[in-house]
């Protein structure tokens, strides 16, 4: 009977809570580091290969990435969704210039072995 005498408390925040920073997200920085990495290995021949696999394993973790962050938008800062996506970018720029480098590369291989008969390489 003492409870209808007390005022109803209400779950109004306070302000002496102090609210936790938000953590980065756990390969923010792996995403940006492996876009960037894609690009600068694309431009070089048989090594624009490398450029293609690290542009693949950056924008798989980058969809993962963001997936993590839309679930649980509170928990994690936005500085690290913004490097998520920056290392998207690099990693898109990156894989569509590696494929074209090495497409190029190997029409030029397969040029250069199919004209070694005109030059008289090979009979």
């Amino acid at each position: 009977m003492s409870d209808q005498n007390e005022p109803a408390r209400t779950a109004a925040p306070s302000k002496d809570i102090i609210q936790q920073p938000r953590q980065n997200l756990p390969n923010a920085n792996m995403v940006l580091i492996l876009g960037i990495a894609s690009i600068l290995l694309c431009w070089w021949h048989f090594i624009s290969f490398v450029g293609i696999i690290l542009a693949i394993v950056a924008l798989v973790l980058a969809n993962k990435e963001t997936r993590i962050y839309y679930q649980y938008p509170g928990v994690y800062s936005e500085s690290s969704l913004n490097n998520v996506k920056t290392g998207r970018i690099c990693a898109l720029i990156g894989l569509i210039i590696s494929l074209i480098i090495f497409a190029f590369v190997i029409l030029l291989a397969i040029g250069l072995i199919a004209s070694l008969p005109f030059w008289g390489m090979i009979r």
